[in-house]
C-alpha cells in the first residue's frame, strides 16, 4: 500500500459534519501540527520516526485530524514491519477518529488481508461501501445549486472509485473464501446492503441459493426474504429475479407458483438472449429462466404451453451448464410424458441420462416409467 506523504496540503478536514460525507485528513499548511510534521519527516531512523508519531498523537490530541493521520502512519509504520496486530490496533484509532476514511479503511482491508482475518475485512470494507454510497444521501448545503451539488457528488464518488471497488473486491472474495454457510451468509447480507448494484452482484446470489439452500443451511423463507429485499432496492437485478424464481417455483401455494412465473417472465425479457449482443451469461439466465417458466406453467396444469419454454431453455442451456441443462431436459421430458408424446419423452430422456449430476438418477427413473407405459401400450 503507498504511503501518503507525511507533509499534507491544505485543505479541510471533513469531520462528521454529516454521516454521508467522505473523511479527508488534512493538516493546514504553517500550523504547529504541520510544523510537528515536517521535523518527523526529516528524521531517517524509523523507530525515532515512530515514537516521534506517537508523541504527535499525544500532543495533538484534541484535533481529529491529527489523531488520525498520527495513528495512521504509526498503523503503516507497525505493517511495513510485520507487525500486523500493532499495524491493526492503531489502524482502528485512525479510523476512531475519521470512520469515512475509505484511504484508511483500504489500509485496514489490506492488513486484515494479510492477516486472513475475513471478519475483520469485511467490516471494513463495508463500512466504506456504506459510506461511498451515502454520498447520494447526504443533504445539499443551503445556497448551492442542484446542478452544483450533483456536480460535487459526482466528483467526490468519482474520486473514491477506486477504493470503493477494491474494498468491494476484497469482501468478495471473503465470502468466496468463507467456509462456515452461516458465517458466509452474515458477510454476504452486510456486502449486500454496502454495495448495492454490485458488480458481482450475480456471483453473489450465486452465493445466497448454495448457502440457503439444500446441504447447507436449507432455509427457504430466508432465501426469500433475501430476494426480496434485493428487488426492492433494484428491481432489475436478473440474479435476484432468476432467485426468485428458483425459490417460489418450488412452493406448493398457487401464488408462490404465479410469482415465480412474473420473475421467470421479467428475466427473459431483461436477459433478450436472442440479440446480437448476448453473452454467455445473458443466454444462461435466460435458459435457467425459460426452464423455471415452463416448470411453473406444468404446476398450473398449464403442460401444453409449458413444451415451448422447455424446449428453448434446452436449446440455450446445451453446452452452457449441465445441471441446468439436465433440469431442462428431465422437465421437458416429464411435460412430454403428460401429454402421452412417449416418443419425445424417451428422445428428451435418453440424452439426460447421459449427464452425470442430481438429475441423472431421476431422468433414469422417469425414463423407466415412460418405456414400461410405451410397452403396455403396445
Amino acid at each position: 500500500m503507498k504511503r501518503l506523504p507525511a507533509l499534507p496540503v491544505l485543505l479541510v478536514f471533513c469531520s462528521a459534519l454529516a454521516h454521508a460525507q467522505l473523511d479527508k485528513i488534512v493538516i493546514p499548511a504553517g500550523t504547529p501540527e504541520d510544523q510537528a510534521l515536517t521535523a518527523i519527516a526529516k528524521e531517517p531512523d524509523a523507530q525515532k520516526k515512530l515514537a516521534m508519531y506517537q508523541d504527535f498523537v499525544q500532543k495533538f490530541s484534541t484535533n481529529s485530524a491529527a489523531v488520525a493521520y498520527g495513528n495512521w502512519q504509526i498503523a503503516q509504520t507497525y505493517q511495513t514491519s510485520g507487525d500486523l496486530s500493532k499495524a491493526l490496533e492503531y489502524g482502528d484509532k485512525a479510523l476512531a477518529a475519521s470512520p469515512h476514511n475509505l484511504d484508511i479503511l483500504v489500509s485496514q482491508a489490506n492488513v486484515a488481508q494479510q492477516m486472513k482475518d475475513n471478519a475483520k475485512l469485511v467490516g471494513y470494507a463495508t463500512q466504506g461501501g456504506q459510506a461511498y454510497n451515502g454520498l447520494d444521501k447526504q443533504p445539499k448545503p443551503a445556497g448551492m445549486s442542484d446542478q452544483d451539488f450533483a456536480a460535487r457528488v459526482a466528483d467526490d464518488k468519482s474520486s473514491a472509485r477506486n477504493a470503493y471497488e477494491f474494498l468491494e473486491a476484497a469482501a468478495f472474495n471473503a465470502i468466496a473464501d468463507e467456509k462456515t454457510p452461516k458465517q458466509r451468509m452474515a458477510y454476504i447480507e452486510s456486502f449486500t446492503s454496502a454495495f448495492p448494484k454490485s458488480r458481482f452482484a450475480e456471483s453473489i446470489t450465486q452465493y445466497v441459493m448454495y448457502t440457503l439452500g439444500p446441504g447447507q443451511l436449507n432455509d427457504a423463507s430466508r432465501l426469500i426474504s433475501y430476494g426480496e429485499k434485493s428487488l426492492a432496492s433494484d428491481p432489475n437485478n436478473m440474479a435476484a429475479l432468476l432467485l426468485m424464481a428458483n425459490a417460489y417455483v418450488e412452493e406448493t401455494s398457487p401464488i408462490a407458483v404465479t410469482k415465480s412465473i412474473t420473475y421467470a417472465q421479467k428475466v427473459i425479457e431483461l436477459a433478450k438472449a436472442d440479440a446480437p449482443d448476448a453473452d454467455r451469461s445473458r443466454k444462461l439466465s435466460a435458459g435457467v429462466a425459460e426452464s423455471t417458466l415452463g416448470f411453473g406453467l406444468m404446476k398450473q396444469d398449464k403442460t401444453a404451453g409449458a413444451v415451448s419454454h422447455l424446449k428453448s431453455a434446452s436449446n440455450l442451456l446445451k453446452g452452457q451448464d449441465d445441471v441446468a441443462y439436465a433440469t431442462a431436459l428431465y422437465r421437458l421430458g416429464f411435460a412430454y410424458a403428460k401429454l402421452n408424446r412417449v416418443t419425445d419423452a424417451r428422445l428428451v430422456l435418453t440424452e439426460a441420462v447421459k449427464i452425470p449430476g442430481p438429475l441423472q438418477q431421476p431422468s433414469q427413473e422417469l425414463l423407466g416409467k415412460v418405456n414400461a407405459a410405451r410397452a403396455k401400450g403396445r
